[in-house]
């Protein structure tokens, strides 16, 4: 397993938990997810739509900026390649920035969010997602730092220019990727 831990990081056996605050309450009936931005299709899909597109299995390992990581979690849900499918970004678009209901946002470059293993899931190892992991849906973009991954999920915007998000702000590395050590700016 050595091989799959980029520099700086440790194995740990189970996903630690951060939030930026309180999580407002849903309810899956009123569900929706918002695809807006530099898209030729803008969607809003319900919990039930979300469900009826097809659905993948990805199993990743998933890094921490704070230095753990943890091996082979097995992700349910709707890749992010579909989603690119369904709504057509621009050819300028470059972006995705996500949003979740607890305020939290973070931008991710368009190539990694339309990778085949990144997925918004609603399952982890055979099981719904829990709460505190971002239930209902959360974006797990394997190829980046966790922080990519925003929990909670609620809303995709396509974009052509960067639109920074929570921690990017706050002078983490915009793209995040863990084998090249991008934690900060």
């Amino acid at each position: 397993m050595s091989g799959r831990l980029p520099p700086g990081q440790r194995w740990v056996e189970e996903l630690i938990v951060y939030d930026i605050g309180p999580v407002p309450p849903l309810d899956l009936r009123d569900f929706r997810l918002r695809l807006v931005g530099a898209v030729a299709q803008p969607q809003e899909l319900t919990w039930a739509e979300l469900l009826a597109l097809p659905q993948v299995q990805v199993r990743a390992d998933f890094h921490c900026v704070e230095g753990w990581s943890v091996p082979d979690l097995l992700w349910e849900g709707v890749s992010g390649a579909t989603l690119v499918e369904l709504v057509r970004p621009d050819p300028e678009a470059a972006w995705v920035v996500a949003y979740g209901r607890d305020g939290y946002s973070t931008n991710v470059p368009l190539p990694h969010f339309a990778r085949p293993e990144t997925v918004l899931a609603h399952s982890l190892n055979g099981n719904p997602l829990p709460l505190e992991h971002g239930w209902p849906l959360r974006l797990v973009v394997p190829s980046l730092y966790a922080w990519k991954s925003a929990k909670y999920l609620v809303a995709l915007e396509f974009r052509r220019d960067l639109k920074r998000g929570y921690w990017e702000e706050r002078g983490y590395h915009d793209v995040g990727d863990p084998w090249r050590g991008e934690r900060r700016r």
